[in-house]
Parts: C-alpha cells; structure tokens; sequence
C-alpha cells in the first residue's frame, strides 16, 4: 500500500483526532486555564531512571514539559494547561512512540484528588462533544464513562490480584514485574484510578501527611491502557533534590547516561503553591474513542512511514 493510500485510510480518525484536540481545549479555557507552550527542546530533563531522553546537540527533546510548567505555576500563574509534542528513546509498541503528543495541566491549591474528579469530567466532556454518548464499545466490550470511576490503592490491588503483598514486591524489587503482569490486566477495561502508590514509587508526587509511607499519586486506566499519571506535586526542593539523585544513581548503575540535575527547577520549588498536576497521553485516549487496538492507527504519520514511499 502506498503512502497515499495508507493516509486515506486514517482520514477519518484524523478528523476524529482533530475534533477531541478542540472539545479539550474548550473544556480548559471553560474552566478558566490558561493555554501555554513551552520549548521542546531542553538543557536538563526529568531525572528519571527508566526514562530515556533523546539528545538534540548538547540539550534533550523534552520527555514531558512538567519542569517547565512548574516553574509557571511558581512564578504565580494558577491553572495552566498545554498540549506538547514529547520524546522518549527507545519507546515502541502497539501503545508507545518515540514521539508523542502529552496534554498536562496543574492547578494550585489543589490535590490529586481533585484531579480524579476532574479527569471524569473532562472524559465525559469529550464523549459527550464528539461521540454523543458515555457508553461505547472498545474493541468489543462495553464501555461506561458513567461517574463515580472505580478507585483502588494499589496496596487494595495487590491484595486482589498478585500472589505476594506490596511490601514484600516492594523487598524482591518485583513491584513493576507485578503491575504489568498481574495488577494492570486485573483493573478490567472500565475506568479505574489506581491511586496511593507507595513511596517508593512515588516520583515527583508529595508523601501523603496521613501516612508518610504512601505518596499521593494516581494512574487511571480505561480499557486496558494506562491513559494518565497525576501527583499532588512534591514542593520541597531537599527532598526532590534527594529523589533525583536517587534518580541518577540508578542510572548510573544501569550504565546509562546521567543526566544534569535541573538546579534552575529545584531553586523554583521554593516559590510553589501547593499544586496538583497530571500528565494524560492523547494518543491512547484517541485510540479509546476511535476504537482502534493500536496507536499507529491514531497519528499522521509514525516513524517508520516516513521512510515509505
């Protein structure tokens, strides 16, 4: 099939694709956020140690624009929103690209769960603007946006579904090994946040003040795919500090690059308002609403088109 026929072929999901990209934006500038753009192209990414940047000379294509955006919020702006190109290496899948389109928005004086609140009405929003319905089929099960979602600790879903509890995953260092093999296929196809990831886990998310040994962190799943990952944001620059050079030793142990520490962020950290933030992949939630199993079905072009002819 040639190039020609093969775009043809997803016309109709590109409409589809532009028209939930519009009810998106409508329903953030509906409730007073501010649209903003920052650059793609970065001097220090996330330090992150499963996450790989992609080098653009002596800088990085950003794997998400959170740091930029953090420093927004600490620079006084309170609820901003941006949908971005991102990048990560050596991601591909029916579900991951290299290249891919990110919408996050934080809002101060909020929590993650807010955000879980908010999540459901965006998604019925959408549905709602673009499909005219909340129940639908996804690859042949139905589906129902219907509000409240499920919400499970992840310490209630390995009690449900893997062999051995949270803290002994956590002891053998199998926790990820579990959550893609055993939770993650358990959660169903229905909307779930699966929410209080230990703090081991917890990434750039605060510790909860209850319990300093969960951090409030939440990812929501809806039919079979990991759509989105939201923190009630760390704001102490030590302790972030601390998980990044964390961050970076475990690369280091792995051999891979280390990063810079992103030093211009962490001194912004002191200026953040309590924050609740959330990063949601737009290329699965298309794959949900156009029914489609795959995420090259979604985009224009994927990266091994653009050596086709």
């Amino acid at each position: 099939m040639t190039t020609r026929y093969r775009l043809q072929a997803k016309h109709q999901i590109l409409y589809l694709r532009a028209l939930i990209i519009q009810k998106i934006r409508q329903f953030f500038i509906e409730n007073d956020y501010l649209e903003i753009e920052t650059p793609c192209r970065i001097p220090e990414p996330i330090p992150e140690a499963f996450i790989d940047s992609i080098e653009s000379e002596s800088w990085y294509l950003q794997t998400s624009p959170e740091l930029c955006m953090k420093k927004l919020l600490a620079s006084g702006l309170p609820k901003i929103f941006q949908l971005s190109k991102c990048f990560r290496a050596n991601e591909r899948s029916d579900t991951h690209l290299p290249e891919f389109t990110l919408l996050e928005w934080y809002r101060s004086n909020a929590n993650y769960e807010q955000l879980m609140d908010e999540c459901e009405n965006l998604f019925i929003h959408i549905a709602q603007s673009t499909i005219n319905t909340i129940q639908f089929d996804y690859q042949g099960v139905p589906i129902s946006l219907s509000p409240p979602w499920k919400r499970m600790s992840v310490t209630e879903a390995f009690d449900q579904f893997s062999q051995i509890s949270l803290a002994e995953a956590l002891q053998k260092e199998t926790f990820d090994e579990i959550m893609v093999y055993h939770i993650e296929p358990g959660l169903g196809l229905q909307p779930v946040f699966l929410y209080d990831y230990p703090k081991e886990r917890a990434a750039l998310a605060r510790l909860s003040p209850n319990n300093p040994k969960i951090a409030e962190r939440f990812e929501l799943y809806i039919g079979g795919h990991e759509l989105a990952n939201a923190f009630s944001e760390l704001t102490d620059p030590i302790e972030q500090r601390k998980r990044f050079q964390d961050e970076l030793a475990e690369r280091k142990s792995f051999q891979k690059s280390v990063y810079p520490t992103p030093e211009s962020f962490l001194k912004s950290l002191n200026h953040l308002p309590e924050t609740a933030g959330i990063a949601l992949g737009i290329d699965r939630l298309i794959m949900l609403f156009a029914d489609v199993p795959t995420i090259d079905q979604v985009v224009a072009f994927t990266m091994e088109d653009l050596t086709l002819e």
